[in-house]
């Protein structure tokens, strides 16, 4: 008996000193107003998982994510695309990448692990993840990887939607979730696209605006509209070069506003990402204002709708950097029913006491507030 109780008590002393000095929890962020409730997004991640150095940083966003889904009260985690560098390659260009299309893949699908089963996420594919390296044409191994079944319930509680894909294939590449938001009378529909959408694409997604017309729909979607700094937070106003956006039948941003934002009354924001700059190799310093875009216009309804670009790729160093700085956007959906507030983080910079006063951004297109009418 003398001994257990000895046993037992060294057990005691261990394990206590072991969670006397394990981690605090790595920065957890707060509401700025109780009662409210957010969503995350995640700006393109191909620039982490090109370069396995730079991997580990994006599964400190999806962990540091998925450790503060209580604290933020997160309903769903939303992710621009461009998931890899390359869709379908083996040779490594070392200018650019040192990780074949399969690594790169396996690579985010891991990443994303840290969320299956917690938080709910939906991902718009980018012309990276289509084609072999450069949507040269449809094939993708997005539906291969992103399964509904992975996510389970998490996910298919919300999912009320879905749209095959260029393949033929059921993907979620093109489907539709919805969350309620405490505190707001309307749903949140969110809508996520293909990159460059078909006019098919898009009279579903009109129809699924038509189905849920109570409904607040937040549009997700690649690319979409350029950034703040050098292009003035303009639409996409022309087919880019990619194989699969000369296709007439395909949609670039200024169509997709025509064709779908403007004609859906409840159509209330729009993010995407694709669209960046750097001078980092000439100036050394990164330009935040040439990757992130903000502009807010009527639809034919009268109803002001906030258009979002952000996109991390080339912070942290360039466009062969870290990949993003570990920058994601927390929207926060304050109780009043009206207001989201856009605020700008990094875990990277926050896990450590020695740079945590670096972690959040505090200018005017990182720290704003949108107010629907």
């Amino acid at each position: 008996m003398k001994r257990a109780y000895y046993v037992l008590l060294l057990a005691a002393i261990v394990f206590g000193s072991a969670n006397a000095s394990a981690q605090d929890r790595a920065d957890r962020q707060s509401l700025t107003q109780s009662g409210g409730s957010t969503m995350i997004l995640l700006g393109d991640p191909q620039g982490y998982v090109k370069y396995d150095i730079n991997q580990p940083i994006f599964e400190l966003c999806t962990s540091w994510i998925a450790d503060n889904v209580e604290q933020l009260n997160i309903k769903a985690v939303l992710c621009t695309g461009d998931l890899v560098e390359q869709n379908d390659n083996n040779v490594l260009d070392r200018r650019m990448l040192n990780q074949t299309s399969r690594q790169m893949w396996e690579s985010v699908s891991r990443s994303f692990d840290r969320l299956d089963g917690v938080v709910p996420y939906v991902i718009s594919p980018g012309n990276h993840d289509y084609g072999f390296k450069h949507s040269e044409d449809i094939h993708t191994f997005f539906p291969d990887f992103f399964t509904a079944e992975r996510q389970g319930t998490v996910l298919l509680d919300h999912l009320v939607g879905e749209f095959h894909n260029r393949e033929g294939r059921a993907s979620l590449e093109n489907c539709a979730t919805e969350y309620e938001i405490p505190g707001w009378a309307h749903k949140f529909l969110v809508i996520t696209a293909e990159f460059t959408p078909s006019n098919d694409m898009l009279a579903w997604a009109a129809d699924m605006c038509k189905k849920y017309p109570d409904d607040y729909v937040i549009f997700l979607t690649h690319s979409y509209m350029k950034c703040a700094g050098s292009c003035g937070n303009e639409r996409n106003l022309k087919p880019e070069k990619y194989g699969l956006c000369q296709d007439p039948t395909n949609n670039y941003g200024e169509q997709i506003w025509q064709k779908l934002i403007n004609e859906e009354p409840n159509i209330r924001l729009v993010l995407c990402g694709h669209h960046g700059h750097s001078n980092f190799r000439k100036t050394g310093k990164d330009n935040y204002a040439d990757n992130m875009g903000w502009r807010v216009d009527k639809n034919k309804a009268g109803k002001e709708v906030g258009q979002m670009m952000f996109n991390v790729q080339t912070l942290g160093g360039g466009w062969e950097g870290n990949g993003g700085d570990g920058w994601l956007r927390i929207i926060e959906f304050l109780p009043d029913g009206k207001t989201i507030h856009f605020r700008t983080y990094s875990p990277l910079f926050g896990i450590s006491p020695l740079t945590r006063h670096l972690s959040s951004l505090k200018d005017s297109l990182s720290d704003f507030y949108f107010v629907i009418d």
